[in-house]
């Protein structure tokens, strides 16, 4: 997935909120299998267990069955059909999660060759907040921040200055 793209920006925002939010004494279930930025998080001494691929959408055992004070959901959520029931089925009392926000400009992500990378959702921030509402999540803070490509053209302008990524911290009500 990250071949040809590493997504250092990304990354770095995501771990400077993380760590603003969560200490290194917290255990955290980290939605979706072990990736770059899971590995990110142990390397700076987060004590960190990912899910293991199954479909979230149909199997939340792992969710249910977890004893994390904290869960983490780093564009997860987009992903599947229903995140309201994973929401609703975390135990944690502690939730970072940040999703892709909707580009009116862009149409959502489809992989054509992975069936498991495309975004069902892609959110405006109400909705994602709305969303953590309904499934008993208070917002304790949260950030948006761009994501520039270095092409040409009216929509690399466009991202330049438009938020694309969009992070919460939320508490359990």
């Amino acid at each position: 997935m990250y071949e040809n793209t590493y997504p250092n920006k990304r990354f770095k925002y995501t771990l400077e909120f993380l760590k603003k939010h969560i200490s290194k004494e917290e255990k955290i279930l980290d939605l979706g299998v072990q990736n770059p930025f899971s590995d990110i998080m142990i390397s700076q001494g987060f004590s960190v267990e990912n899910t293991t691929g199954e479909d979230l959408d149909d199997e939340i055992t792992a969710v249910k069955n977890s004893e994390a004070d904290t869960v983490t959901a780093f564009e997860i959520f987009e992903h599947l059909l229903s995140p309201y029931s994973v929401l609703k089925a975390i135990n944690a009392k502690k939730l970072v999660a940040s999703v892709p926000l909707k580009l009116w400009f862009a149409s959502a992500y489809k992989s054509e060759t992975d069936p498991w990378d495309r975004h069902y959702h892609e959110f405006e921030p109400w909705q994602f907040d709305w969303l953590l509402e309904k499934s008993g999540w208070k917002i304790m803070d949260s950030k948006q921040w761009t994501n520039p490509t270095k092409k040409l053209g009216i929509r690399p302008l466009l991202r330049s200055f438009t938020p694309r990524y969009y992070i919460v911290y939320a508490e359990r009500m």
